[in-house]
């Protein structure tokens, strides 16, 4: 599963969960970091990565749109870099489920 880390995230996360995420990257490092929310929208879409985000834009979009992209929705609020590590590698199982066909999961919730 690659996962397409938003601009208000950091772009250490890749790193962090390059374990258990491979292959995820950074809007930043796709050069989408001054980017609209919606060409990061299509970009994850045509290149099939799963964006994980803080912005409630994305899944708003994802009640009218569908997916994909599908969505995780970072909703602690102020959290420091370890702790939203710790919360993304502690979702990871239900995080993972959204690969599978048999689970039709299109969006988590990480609080």
């Amino acid at each position: 599963m690659r996962l397409l880390f938003d601009q208000n995230l950091s772009h250490r996360l890749i790193d962090l969960l390059s374990d258990i995420f491979e292959d995820s990257t950074h809007v930043r490092r796709l050069g989408l970091h001054e980017a609209d929310d919606l060409t990061v929208w299509s970009y994850a879409k045509n290149e099939g990565y799963v964006i994980v985000s803080q912005d409630s834009d994305y899944a708003e979009w994802h009640k009218i749109r569908g997916a994909p992209p599908k969505i995780i929705w970072i909703r602690c609020g102020n959290a420091s870099v370890d702790q939203i590590h710790m919360k993304l590698r502690n979702a990871a199982d239900r995080i993972l489920l959204m690969d599978h066909d048999v689970v039709e999961i299109d969006i988590v919730e990480i609080w």
